[in-house]
């Protein structure tokens, strides 16, 4: 009975001992049926606190998972989601790829922000085993000349270590927006990465709709329209990338690509021949007539000489 009193009395006034998580655990001496022989041992209770009610702001936050095998950086990382991203919940945090894979098969994210090197393997590895994930990846790098070509040709999300506040909003943002990567847009990432010193044969191309990725000889031309950019491919289809023209152009440096005009990027192995007419268009083996600037004349007619 006297347990009994003294719990309750404890309930009643909130005398708790230590907090751990959302549990306070309540500590109590414990007297034995023997009123004669006394126990100064300690039990422990867990108390939760009462449901509170619901806020829809945090029923819609983003769930997150840091994959990173470096506690600092998961530091950082975790903070800055806190402070500049708070409708971001961190659910979870591995430092390994057999580690997250555990945690994979407990949570759904509904985004990962993954280290490509772990102390067990790659980030890569981890997709392997889930080849199903629906949850948007955002890379997270150190800066590599070779790594950032392969990521915008995979055209997946990435940070660079440090990471920049603002890149990591943007981020974001995107990753709300965005279709989950395809495993075909991942498999473009890991081959530029594995192979860098060569160029990358296939590009991601993500659109409003889906994610395509085609080899970058099926593209004919590149055409601006406004800020975004319309492919040309020679199967006749056409797609539609809000990334700019200038974006495309260093991307395919070194594709045979040339940027005849302020709105037209052209793959030159499509080219048929030069029409003088009205200064200048090329003619292409698909019968397109692309215009060629005054200030790209003399380029163009030095590269069908060659």
């Amino acid at each position: 009975m006297r347990v009994f009193e003294y719990l309750t009395t404890i309930l009643k006034c909130g005398v708790v001992g230590e907090k751990q998580s959302d549990t306070h655990i309540l500590k109590y001496p414990l007297f034995s049926t023997n009123a004669k022989s006394y126990q100064s041992n300690t039990r422990i209770f867990k108390y939760s606190h009462p449901q509170k009610q619901s806020n829809p702001r945090i029923l819609n936050k983003m769930k997150a998972l840091i994959i990173e095998d470096m506690p600092q950086a998961v530091a950082v990382l975790e903070a800055d989601l806190a402070t500049y991203c708070p409708d971001v919940q961190v659910i979870g945090i591995a430092h390994s790829v057999v580690s997250a894979a555990k945690l994979l098969r407990q949570q759904r994210p509904d985004v990962i922000f993954l280290d490509i090197l772990l102390g067990d393997g790659t980030g890569f590895d981890l997709l392997e085993i889930f080849p199903g994930l629906d949850a948007r990846i955002i890379f997270v790098t150190a800066s590599d000349e070779f790594a950032l070509r392969a990521f915008r040709y995979a055209a997946v999300d990435y940070l660079l270590k440090p990471i920049d506040p603002e890149q990591l909003v943007d981020a974001v943002q995107r990753a709300k927006k965005q279709l989950a990567g395809t495993k075909e847009s991942l498999s473009v990432l890991q081959e530029a990465i594995n192979r860098p010193d060569v160029l990358p044969s296939r590009i991601s191309l993500h659109t409003l709709e889906r994610i395509l990725v085609v080899e970058v000889e099926q593209i004919v031309r590149c055409e601006a329209d406004d800020n975004n950019t319309r492919f040309f491919l020679n199967s006749g289809e056409k797609v539609f990338v809000t990334r700019t023209l200038k974006h495309f152009e260093q991307l395919l440096e070194g594709h045979g690509f040339v940027r005849v005009h302020q709105t037209h990027l052209v793959n030159f192995r499509y080219v048929r021949g030069l029409e003088k007419k009205d200064g200048g268009y090329l003619l292409l083996k698909n019968g397109d007539l692309i215009a060629i600037s005054v200030r790209k004349k003399a380029e163009v007619m030095a590269l069908l000489q060659m």
